[in-house]
């Protein structure tokens, strides 16, 4: 395991960029006040509705030795300027898959994770519907300013990061209980991120309309998952930081994910366990991942220690 980088006092240095307070500043106070100005304007006109209707899901492998750095990394910066700071990302939870929850993943020989057990990481955003486009622009800009400035962790892994439109959401309880605008922030105990690839898009649809009105309903009856939220993939935007692989599956894969109300260990053989059976028996796709994690504890190192 490596160090948690944090001294006793979590000072930062002077060269620190969290502890500068930059703002790119021209120098010119028009041009600041322009800038300014601007986001008056942006916030005058376009969609702000609260439905996610686009996701950002994506899951990491920390490099061995480096799991406390990392997750202080993310905790402490990377979360809020590398992701809840931005324009219309208005929701955001991290997950963990201790080293029991990964040996319960399936399938042993995954399109997604290689090995399967890669990925003890995940993060999940909600963004505004309609404002993809404008929420890439900021990503990536912000993004690159990160990695210029040395505010982004290299010792780390992109096994499964996309930006997602939302597809649909099935809920156990109906009208009642959490909406999925509020999963992410709802204090659930657990999340199985399921992934479904399809032969091709024609497949595709087929599946998620046997996902969203028939299979769904009935897997939640009686369930500890209150509600599951499908989406499928987008490719990323050329000029995406190089370190993140373009998106597979575009055309052809579903990602599902189920907000549980237990552990996942407690459920797991009952519930899931033979999911990828019964997908498969469906004729219409294949089970390409299904990974549970529970929530981390914000501000912690909570569950580091167990990734291995």
């Amino acid at each position: 395991m490596g160090d948690d980088p944090r001294s006793a006092d979590d000072t930062r240095s002077a060269d620190d960029p969290r502890s500068t307070g930059d703002t790119g500043s021209t120098g010119d106070p028009r041009s600041t006040e322009a800038r300014v100005d601007a986001y008056g304007e942006l916030a005058a006109v376009g969609p702000y509705g609260v439905r996610p209707g686009h996701a950002l899901i994506t899951m990491v492998e920390p490099h061995p030795g480096h799991e406390f750095a990392y997750n202080r990394w993310y905790e402490d910066d990377h979360y809020y300027a590398g992701a809840m700071a931005m324009p219309w990302m208005y929701a955001g939870r991290r997950w963990v898959a201790t080293r029991e929850l990964q040996l319960l993943r399936v399938p042993e020989k995954s399109a997604v994770a290689r090995p399967v057990t890669a990925g003890c990481y995940l993060s999940t955003y909600w963004i505004t519907e309609g404002r993809y486009d404008e929420h890439m622009k900021w990503t990536v800009a912000i993004n690159k300013r990160l990695n210029r400035d040395g505010r982004v962790h290299q010792a780390r892994t992109h096994v499964f990061t996309a930006f997602q439109d939302h597809e649909a959401t099935v809920y156990r309880d109906g009208a009642a209980g959490p909406r999925d605008l509020h999963a992410l922030d709802h204090p659930y105990q657990g999340l199985v991120l399921e992934v479904i690839d399809a032969a091709g898009p024609r497949e595709r649809a087929e599946v998620l309309e046997w996902l969203r009105a028939r299979h769904l309903p009935r897997a939640l009856l009686d369930s500890p998952a209150a509600m599951v939220t499908l989406f499928r993939p987008t490719p990323l935007p050329g000029d995406r930081m190089t370190y993140v692989r373009q998106v597979e599956g575009v055309d052809t894969r579903l990602t599902l994910l189920w907000f549980l109300e237990c552990d996942p260990r407690a459920c797991w053989a009952e519930r899931f366990a033979a999911r990828e059976a019964e997908v498969a028996a469906a004729g219409l796709g294949r089970v390409e991942l299904l990974a549970p994690f529970i929530p981390t504890v914000p501000g912690t190192d909570r569950y580091v220690d167990q990734l291995r």
